[in-house]
């Protein structure tokens, strides 16, 4: 049985905060595909408003800045007998860029740490159907 459980959640700010976050993530620097005729009605869950989130050099860098910090911070989780840790990552609507981040974070997550029984990764996308 994995010794920690992450549910990643991502979420609009404009529908608030979610309660029982233990970090939140704040990804409204990244461009906005909302802004984008082609892209606003998709979501993060669509391969082409992942790439143009993911194609822009501050994705990138946040990504591997937040991987490596992850990386440092599960087994200190891990280690201090935390069952469960909620993290959130927010954008203006809940419906582009806090998904594409999310969804890369869960594979992230999901790689790094499964293979080893390590923990248990779920998803959750709270604002994307509004």
């Amino acid at each position: 049985m994995p010794a920690l459980e992450v549910a990643v959640m991502s979420f609009g700010y404009k529908f608030g905060l979610p309660g029982h976050a233990d970090i939140v993530l704040d990804v409204r620097f990244l461009p906005n595909p909302f802004y984008v005729p082609a892209l606003s009605t998709l979501t993060g869950l669509d391969p082409n408003v992942r790439e143009y989130v993911e194609k822009e050099e501050d994705t990138r860098v946040f990504l591997e800045k937040t991987e490596d910090w992850l990386t440092f911070l599960i087994p200190k989780y891990i280690g201090g007998g935390k069952s469960l840790l909620n993290l959130a990552i927010g954008c203006t609507g809940g419906r582009h860029r806090s998904v594409c981040v999310a969804e890369r974070l869960r594979e992230f997550l999901e790689q790094r740490f499964i293979r080893k029984d390590a923990l248990q990764v779920s998803i959750l996308h709270r604002d994307i159907g509004k």
